[in-house]
């Protein structure tokens, strides 16, 4: 059952439940601003190549990412600072190696939206 959401009275409605139901669905908008500041870094085509590779990769280091994306060093280390900031992707150190996989479920769920396929289905 959907909570009697209070509606201001300045607009007619046509279907005042349909509102009701639109804005429990939305909830606290301050979320939604967090997500979409969130989520902007998905915006950037390096960023989300990063990720992506990063997903199928499950864990790999920089200079092996930088190669997969076909970016510099330190692009590549640059943009994953940013995502780092966003909580997107974590850090594991293995002695001098450091190596990187998601850290956001959300996103892993995203790239298999935009990316369906198994890697395994995929000819060489």
């Amino acid at each position: 059952m959907i909570s009697r959401v209070t509606i201001k009275p300045e607009r007619g409605l046509i279907e005042p439940e349909r509102v009701r139901h639109a804005l429990h669905g939305l909830g606290d908008r301050s979320a939604v601003r967090e997500w979409a500041q969130r989520y902007s870094v998905l915006a950037d085509p390096s960023r989300l190549t990063l990720l992506v590779c990063i997903h199928y990769a499950e864990e790999i280091c920089v200079s092996d990412l930088a190669v997969a994306a076909g970016m510099s060093d330190t692009a590549v280390s640059q943009a994953l600072r940013h995502l780092r900031a966003h909580n997107l992707v974590e850090a594991r150190r293995e002695g001098k190696l450091v190596r990187y996989r998601l850290a956001d479920e959300t996103v892993h769920d995203l790239i298999h939206l935009v990316r369906p396929h198994s890697v395994d289905n995929e000819s060489s």
